[in-house]
């Protein structure tokens, strides 16, 4: 059990720091906001933010609505299947 906790932690040490930072030739070619993120060419045009702003919103909304069904599902019904998987 120890040698699998010891594995799985430094895999995902090994992750976080290799392939979530950007390498020094891609920080080169981000802009300031997003400098030393991520990989590749950040976004070349407005529009581009334009998607970006519009895809967080969408995440933040979905996260939002499923912490709160998750919270308070609102089902009262006797007979919902929630309560035939409970038991």
């Amino acid at each position: 059990m120890k040698n699998c906790v010891k594995f799985i932690f430094t895999i995902t040490a090994v992750f976080i720091s290799t392939y979530t930072l950007a390498c020094d030739a891609c920080s080169l070619k981000q802009p300031e906001v997003t400098k030393d993120l991520t990989h590749g060419l950040g976004p070349e045009s407005d529009w581009d933010w334009f998607i970006v702003g519009i895809v967080i919103s969408i995440t933040i909304i979905a996260f939002i609505f499923s912490i709160m069904y998750l919270i308070r599902p609102g089902e009262k019904e006797k007979n919902h299947i929630k309560y035939s998987i409970l038991q």
